[in-house]
């Protein structure tokens, strides 16, 4: 049985298209959509779709942030494989049976689908997005052709249930948690780029800000391996920078790179500073970021 999750806050005008997008999948017989969200005006709307498909389910959280939320999820799941995704965002036509193709290999105990960008590239914050994106793509793809580790996009990943315990509430980056304890037991961790997912990202730097913190963050709290990690001030400058200033088609994009080379190193420090060196507690650094939904 396959359990399919969305966590939602205050995504009433998107998380229709989510849970549209995946009941359009080539599905298989035995599976439930469980979307997790605390706030009326989501949970009404789901409400809508649970009355139309028996298989659709809302299961109301208390709003301490996604890893609670995600723990009583994964709580009621009755599916042996599950798939995580957001409320504000949408999967492609078959993006679910590609995931699960993967996980057809026994030795594979996770795999990460690919995150695309829906916000235009000819503003800055979403050429970052675009370029951001394609770095982690390509590194992605190179990892997983050597056999190696590599973090899930948290937009959208499968796994098998069993090998997930509970998440710590304070995590700031679950997905790469998720992905770390999967690959601490001996299973592989897959890359399926054909299962495309959307993103519109922040339109302004003080959710792009916030966004970036709260994500690379939690590499910073001791729950996964940093030595193994695909996100540290030291990999992007040593693997991401040149790919960076070739992803630039024209000067402005050349200079909204050079910029992001700057905005990352604020990001770092702004990390160092709230969670490696004063341990600010989980609710004053995850902040939800309302320009992307």
């Amino acid at each position: 049985m396959l359990t399919i999750v969305l966590t939602a806050y205050r995504e009433e005008r998107t998380v229709g298209r989510a849970i549209e997008a995946f009941l359009a999948q080539d599905l298989p017989e035995e599976y439930e959509l469980l979307v997790v969200c605390p706030d009326n005006d989501t949970a009404t709307l789901v409400g809508q779709y649970a009355a139309r498909d028996p298989r659709v389910w809302h299961l109301r959280d208390e709003g301490k942030g996604k890893p609670a939320a995600l723990n009583l999820a994964l709580g009621a799941a009755r599916g042996e494989l599950v798939i995580l995704s957001d409320g504000d965002v949408y999967v492609a036509p078959g993006a679910v049976r590609t995931l699960l193709a993967a996980l057809n290999d026994p030795q594979v105990g996770i795999v990460s689908g690919r995150p695309l960008s829906i916000s235009p590239r000819d503003t800055m914050l979403g050429y970052w997005s675009h370029l951001l994106l394609d770095v982690a793509h390509r590194l992605r793809m190179l990892r997983a052709s050597r056999g190696g580790f590599l973090e899930c996009s948290g937009y959208l990943y499968a796994f098998r249930r069993a090998l997930v315990g509970p998440i710590p509430e304070d995590s700031l980056a679950e997905d790469g948690l998720i992905s770390h304890r999967v690959w601490e037991q001996g299973f592989r961790t897959a890359y399926a780029p054909a299962a495309l997912v959307y993103v519109k990202y922040p339109t302004s730097y003080q959710d792009w800000m916030k966004q970036k913190v709260r994500s690379m963050g939690g590499y910073a709290q001791g729950y996964v391996q940093s030595s193994r990690s695909m996100r540290s001030f030291r990999g992007e400058a040593a693997h991401g920078a040149w790919h960076a200033l070739r992803f630039a088609r024209n000067p402005r994009e050349l200079l909204w790179t050079l910029l992001l080379f700057v905005a990352r190193i604020h990001v770092w420090l702004r990390v160092a500073w709230d969670v490696r060196w004063h341990k600010k507690p989980f609710a004053a650094v995850w902040q939800r970021v309302n320009s992307t939904k």
